[in-house]
């Protein structure tokens, strides 16, 4: 049976009236940034910067064996050419031995409302695809919703404006991309593959720039509005098909069209924090490509969650313990079409309850219980996480 969230979301509430003391410079996610918008920022001199992130993390399912893994090294390098032309790129060292590329972009500001992007770009979705440095968010892991639902991290080879009108508070992003890649072929218009489905949805088909197809561009937008004190709202959007490869586009049931939706909230006031989002993507064409490729594409994915958080240690310590709980709920097949059968275990719900110790701006040792559960009559193992983190 579902956990039912009603209690939890009836604390979160409380809490958030309960606090009465201006939101903290340091938590409040109207003056967050990530990684590349520290360098795209202007606070710094034309030259190069050096910076990066990492997470080494336990993780120890009920009932079996733990893992220990050096998740990920990020070095983030930058370089300031003049005040209008700057360039970002990080290189992610995945488990010691994957080598990818997470960002390379080149950003020309045309003005101070107007800046031109392109380059591999992460997709504006969501709160932790652009926020993943481990020092922006509780849980020793990533929410479940922005692994199997959005997908983190989703980055893309595109074009694009973005920046911000301070006197209305609103940012912006708009990019064209080449999209997810839903099948895989030899060349010779035979398909041997559909990447598309299962537990994760739409995660195998994300092409990370890798010798990248396109045959129908993508576009992706985000609206942020910080025009509340400490409040952070968001409205993502991401449109098109997927990408299949020349030598079988024309195949029926090779791609895939994809309409996805994401709404998303942060606040923070004095030592308290949320955090919320929903996300929503409708699939057409699953039923002909799941009887092409022999998968199990959802033709509507679908998940959510809210978390609060509290700073346990006095406001004016340079440290942070933030004690947390984050409830989530996803379904990787919220809708099927053709005869296609609902597979009862892709409907889940995780509770992560635990402790974020913020031991210096740029470092912080976590610690978090998973009770995983969903609509299946499958047990679920519950796991215990622990992880250290550094951005720098």
């Amino acid at each position: 049976m579902k956990t039912t969230t009603t209690i939890l979301v009836i604390f979160i509430s409380a809490f958030t009236f309960a606090q009465t003391v201006p939101d903290s410079l340091q938590t409040n996610p109207q003056n967050q940034q990530n990684a590349a918008q520290r360098i795209l920022s202007g606070n710094i001199n034309s030259g190069v910067t050096v910076g990066g992130y990492g997470e080494i993390v336990y993780n120890q399912p009920e009932g079996d064996n733990g893992t220990l893994d050096v998740h990920r090294l990020v070095l983030l390098f930058g370089y300031k050419f003049n005040d209008k032309v700057q360039f970002v790129t990080e290189v992610e060292l995945e488990h010691v031995e994957e080598v990818y590329v997470e960002q390379a972009f080149l950003q020309y500001s045309l003005n101070d409302y107007v800046n031109l992007r392109g380059g591999l770009m992460l997709v504006p979705m969501g709160i932790v695809n652009e926020y993943h440095e481990p020092t922006t968010f509780n849980g020793v892991d990533r929410p479940s919703v922005d692994k199997s639902i959005v997908p983190s991290t989703w980055r893309e080879v595109g074009v694009g404006v973005s920046g911000r009108f301070n006197e209305i508070s609103l940012g912006y992003q708009a990019y064209v991309f080449n999209g997810f890649k839903s099948v895989n072929s030899d060349g010779n218009g035979n398909i041997t593959a559909g990447l598309l489905g299962g537990s994760n949805g739409l995660r195998g088909g994300r092409q990370k720039g890798i010798e990248s197809t396109i045959n129908k561009p993508t576009f992706s937008t985000k609206l942020d509005y910080y025009g509340l004190p400490g409040l952070r709202l968001g409205l993502s959007g991401y449109f098109g098909r997927t990408q299949a490869g020349d030598d079988v586009d024309m195949i029926d049931g090779a791609d895939v069209g994809i309409s996805m939706i994401g709404v998303d909230a942060r606040y923070a006031f004095q030592r308290f924090t949320a955090r919320g989002q929903f996300i929503t993507a409708n699939i057409s064409d699953t039923e002909a490509y799941n009887n092409l490729n022999g998968t199990n594409l959802g033709s509507k994915l679908e998940g959510w969650y809210v978390e609060g958080a509290y700073n346990l240690l006095p406001q004016d310590k340079a440290q942070q313990l933030f004690a947390f709980a984050r409830y989530e709920d996803y379904n990787t097949q919220a809708g099927v079409e053709g005869s296609l059968v609902k597979n009862s275990a892709y409907d889940r719900n995780d509770l992560t309850f635990g402790l974020s110790y913020k031991i210096a701006p740029g470092a912080v040792v976590k610690a978090d219980y998973q009770i995983k559960d969903n609509a299946s009559s499958i047990d679920v193992p519950n796991q215990l996480n622990f992880g250290l983190g550094v951005w720098f």
